[in-house]
């Protein structure tokens, strides 16, 4: 008889680890030993669909049996991605950036099974629309909130209030998991009913 199969979460995001846990669905976390590309200069959904797939493939070989999920996100202001700062000073000046207007998050979500010849990839977009703010509430944000692994410099659900005026779309795919397109992607993999 063959063994269910089982899901393993190719990332280390304390957020996706949460938003997927969400979902009521048993699943182990193995980091992907991958680089992600993360030239500001690609275009934005092509970058995030990369990245998921790199990180699904690479646990997906050392675990043909299993599902695995990859995902990668990151914000896009006037088609270029902001990356993860690098420092304080990328921080601020990518904050200074997004003040007073709107930009898109893009998560890139991608889901293999080798044994199973089980292949999904897609990506979810949102729109979040920034206050207008000074650099007071910059420092304030930087000084609550450890943004260096956040794409764009800041995360919604840290301390949100002081930057975001409102979004458009799922809240968990600002956050880095878009929660009703991985439970499309879980269901058809047979995880989930």
């Amino acid at each position: 008889m063959d063994r269910p199969p089982y899901l393993l979460l190719a990332s280390a995001s304390p957020r996706r680890r949460e938003l997927l846990a969400e979902l009521g669905v048993t699943f182990t976390v193995v980091a992907a030993g991958v680089v992600e590309d993360e030239d500001p200069l690609l275009d934005p959904r092509r970058m995030v669909a990369h990245n998921a797939a790199l990180k699904a493939d690479w646990v997906a070989a050392r675990h043909p049996s299993a599902v695995v999920l990859g995902a990668d996100t990151t914000v896009a202001l006037d088609g270029q991605a902001l990356n993860k700062p690098a420092d304080p000073t990328a921080a601020r000046a990518m904050l200074r950036a997004l003040s007073g207007r709107t930009h898109r998050v893009v998560t890139g979500v991608a889901v293999r099974s080798l044994d199973r010849g089980f292949r999904l990839d897609a990506d979810a977009i949102a729109e979040v629309t920034f206050k207008s703010f000074d650099d007071t509430v910059i420092d304030e944000y930087l000084r609550r909130v450890h943004v260096f692994d956040k794409a764009g410099g800041y995360g919604i659900q840290d301390h949100g209030e002081l930057l975001v005026a409102h979004f458009k779309g799922e809240l968990s795919t600002i956050v880095g998991l878009p929660l009703s397109l991985t439970k499309q992607f879980l269901t058809e993999a047979g995880l989930l009913d």
